[in-house]
């Protein structure tokens, strides 16, 4: 256990920043198998904007990394892009 008050503190701050990163992780997660799941080309249009927005805010923030995020968002970008041909 820890000595030092500094050090409870930073393990309160620390438990309360990871629930944080987690709940983000997991809600951006459950965007991006939503999107997956759509079939009309503009609600994945739609969708693809906020996941897009939500992957560059983890990344930003160091929850994942930019080359996940970038590839994440390069193949969503195909999967809509890819709705509108087979329309």
């Amino acid at each position: 256990m820890a000595n030092h008050k500094s050090a409870l503190k930073r393990i309160r701050a620390n438990n309360a920043k990871r629930l944080r990163n987690r709940y983000q992780a997991k809600t951006t997660r459950t965007f991006i198998k939503k999107l997956k799941a759509t079939t009309d080309q503009a609600e994945a249009q739609e969708l693809y904007k906020t996941v897009s927005s939500m992957l560059d805010r983890l990344a930003k923030k160091n929850i994942i990394h930019k080359n996940n995020a970038a590839n994440n968002k390069s193949k969503l970008a195909k999967f809509v892009n890819g709705l509108a041909v087979a329309a």
